[in-house]
């Protein structure tokens, strides 16, 4: 590849990236990672199988999205994710540390078992909606909840955050390995997570909370949606023991559990489809097309080289994850994982070294506003709500609540 037509790719990338992440004249964000991508085939820079050969390798991500994207909104839409905010209320008993305690268990069990995207997405609003039933005067601190778990909970399990697909790939672990490997990081940055944030936020959480009346009666379409979000996450558990890709079945089980619902209730499933953001992957493929096109230029050998040649070295570990959690909060953490898990398959590190660059990926978002699309996400989830949080007061909390446990998960991850 000719100099010229790099620097060309290298720009492009950079100002599809940063369109991305600032988002000017309000376009979403998919517009610029496809329109990126979609300029370098008009320039020349990249040929048509260059394209495909990118989108291909994204389709995984594609299909794992579309599914936990259909089961989040079968939730939503079914009132499973109101249900379990109002037992959550139901469950503090007039306590607001107690309900903050509970609305970061929930977190937990909705990332783990359906992806950090459906924590901002979905349980944002509900807890907006418990909140408000609890009669809180700042709902900020539990909405924050939503915000930091999300990526603190995202490295549970391979299927918490499809970030893990794109660092790993088609080497993914088998689920024992995930877990012997992991089990110990996660842990660690869930409590360092909830400690910190927790005394952050300390002076709001004084006072009680008003109690729950009844209970939100949760519909025969939400008992049938539970049942397949129960089902999907077996499913997605059995394919990762045995080491199989995890877009195809995790797209399957969300089609079927929605025809199931939709039968069942005779709907049309116009409605639902409606409000699924399908633009996220338009993003994802186009992002894809980018990190395909970097690779072609020569990026991605010249990043994997120093990671191969001093692989062996705790150093490396330590670098590589405080490097790659910086750069998510400059780039965002999906460009920044497309690329860490390139460098990482062509220059065939250490476990160590990728278990450091997936936690930098994961967990180095809940430094800034702009850090995980999990993240964006969340802050439209709570203009919707009318509720602001500037950039200025997540970055105050996110310099008390992400290092401590970025130090936690990248020490035992390197350990371990």
């Amino acid at each position: 590849m000719s100099t010229s037509s790099a620097d060309i790719i290298w720009a492009v990338s950079a100002l599809a990236i940063a369109g991305v992440i600032l988002r000017p004249a309000g376009l979403p964000e998919a517009v610029w990672a496809a329109g990126g991508a979609f300029l370098l085939l008009i320039l020349g820079c990249i040929t048509p199988a260059t394209a495909l050969r990118g989108i291909a390798r994204g389709a995984d991500v594609v299909l794992f999205l579309t599914g936990m994207m259909l089961l989040a909104e079968l939730a939503r839409t079914r009132g499973l994710f109101d249900r379990l905010a109002a037992l959550a209320v139901a469950r503090a008993r007039g306590s607001a540390v107690r309900l903050f305690g509970l609305i970061y268990l929930v977190g937990i069990v909705v990332t783990a078992f359906l992806s950090n995207d459906a924590t901002a997405v979905v349980l944002t609003p509900a807890v907006a909606a418990a909140t408000r039933a609890a009669k809180l005067r700042d709902p900020v601190p539990y909405l924050l909840v939503c915000a930091f778990i999300a990526n603190a909970a995202s490295f549970i399990l391979p299927i918490s955050n499809p970030a893990n697909l794109v660092v790993y790939h088609s080497a993914m672990p088998k689920l024992p390995d995930w877990l012997a490997h992991y089990t110990l990081p996660s842990l660690a940055a869930i409590a360092a997570t909830f400690f910190m944030l927790r005394w952050a936020e300390r002076h709001a959480l004084q006072g009680d909370v008003a109690t729950q009346g009844a209970l939100p009666e949760l519909q025969p379409g939400g008992k049938m949606a539970a049942w397949g979000i129960g089902a999907t996450a077996i499913v997605l558990l059995a394919a990762s023991t045995f080491g199989q890709k995890l877009g195809l079945p995790t797209a399957a089980a969300g089609m079927l559990t929605a025809a199931c619902v939709l039968i069942r209730e005779r709907a049309s499933p116009r409605k639902l489809l409606k409000h699924i953001s399908w633009g996220v992957l338009a993003l994802v493929a186009g992002l894809f097309v980018l990190v395909e096109a970097l690779q072609q230029s020569g990026l991605i050998a010249t990043l994997s080289s120093p990671l191969r040649q001093a692989s062996g070295t705790a150093a490396t570990a330590w670098f590589a994850g405080a490097t790659v959690a910086l750069a998510s909060n400059l780039m965002n953490n999906l460009p920044v994982g497309l690329i860490a898990g390139s460098a990482s398959q062509a220059g065939h590190i250490s476990p160590h070294v990728t278990g450091a660059l997936l936690i930098g990926v994961d967990l180095g978002p809940n430094l800034s506003v702009t850090g995980s699309l999990a993240t964006i996400l969340w802050l439209t989830a709570l203009r919707r709500e009318g509720i602001e949080v500037s950039a200025w007061r997540f970055l105050k909390i996110g310099l008390l609540v992400m290092p401590p446990a970025l130090v936690a998960a990248l020490a035992l991850v390197i350990w371990l």
